[in-house]
Formats: structure tokens, sequence, C-alpha cells
């Protein structure tokens, strides 16, 4: 279930994502037909993506105060962090097209989508997924799913331990915000 709801977060965050550079680009003249500011594809900005996210959390939370956003801020960037480090293991190689060995489709869009999203490599799925591959015994696989469970507890642990150090610092009534946005649990 824990799964489904980051999946599902995941999701919602890549929609508003996508409508938001979608909005963007039409005003630029951008977009489908359009040449836009820079005249050409591929203009994503991280950083200013990152920076309307960080926006649209301090309204909703409706935090004011600039003293207030400067020690909350910084809480909200390790939770989207360890998110995106939860969010892009295995799924994160299913949204990017069917597995692929070296220079195919999968692993490599799935590591180029961990790395523009902020996401780490993470050597253990590659390890999982090689094994696959390449028809390893079945002791080999499970070592190396094992390795990969481990690894993931690990980045869930994080993210639970950054969610909690946010949960401390927030109000009621922007905890409860909080959990709706899926910044928390």
């Amino acid at each position: 279930m824990r799964l489904n709801i980051r999946t599902g977060v995941l999701a919602l965050t890549l929609a508003g994502f996508m409508a938001s550079t979608g909005l963007a680009l039409a005003q630029q003249g951008g977009g489908p037909g359009g040449q836009g500011q820079r005249g050409q594809r591929g203009n994503f900005d991280p950083a200013q993506m990152q920076q309307r996210m960080m926006e649209r959390y301090r309204e909703q939370l409706g935090i004011t105060n600039e003293d207030e956003w400067k020690a909350i801020e910084p809480l909200i960037a390790k939770v989207n962090e360890a998110r995106r480090e939860v969010g892009f293991g295995a799924m994160g190689r299913g949204m990017m097209g069917r597995p692929g060995g070296p220079g195919g489709p999968g692993g490599d869009q799935a590591q180029g989508a961990r790395r523009a999203f902020g996401g780490e490599p993470m050597p253990e799925l590659d390890a999982l997924q090689r094994a696959v591959e390449s028809n390893a015994s079945a002791a080999d696989i499970k070592a190396a799913l094992a390795k990969y469970r481990d690894a993931r507890k690990a980045k869930e642990a994080n993210l639970a331990a950054a969610q909690d150090n946010l949960r401390k610092v927030l109000t009621a009534k922007q905890e409860a915000q909080a959990v709706l946005m899926g910044l928390l649990n």
C-alpha cells in the first residue's frame, strides 16, 4: 500500500511538472509547432522547477514569515530529496521503458531520469538488472535482490527521518497540509 501511495505521489508530481512546463512553453510560444524563446526543445531548468515547487509549498503551508520559511525550506528539500531517492528505484525502470542492456533503453534511461530529477544512481538495482538479464543462477538473483531490498530499506529509513524532522517544526495545520501535499505520510 505504501508503494502505491508513493507511486501516486510521484505520478502527481510528474504530472504537475509536465503541466507547468507545458504552460511555460505555451507562454513562451514553444511546445509542439512553436520555437519558444530559445528556439529549441529541451529547455528544462531543474532549478527553476524546484524553485516553483518550493514557492507552492510555502504558499500552501501558509508561511509568510521569512525566518520561519528559512527554517522549514531546507527540511522540505531534504524530504523531497529522500522521496526522489526512494521513488526512482525499480519503479524508475518501469516508467522509463523496457529494461535494456548496456546502451539499451531501460537502464540508461532510468539512470538518466534519476540524475535529471536529483536522484542518485542505484548500483544495487543495476546489479539486480544484470543478474536477471544474464539469466544468473537463482542464488545469485536472490543475493542481488536481497542487496537491492536492503539498499531500498535504507533509503526509506532516510525518508522517514527527513519526514520526522520536518514534522517537528510544523504546526498541526501545516502538518495536515504537508500530508495532503504528499510531503508527509
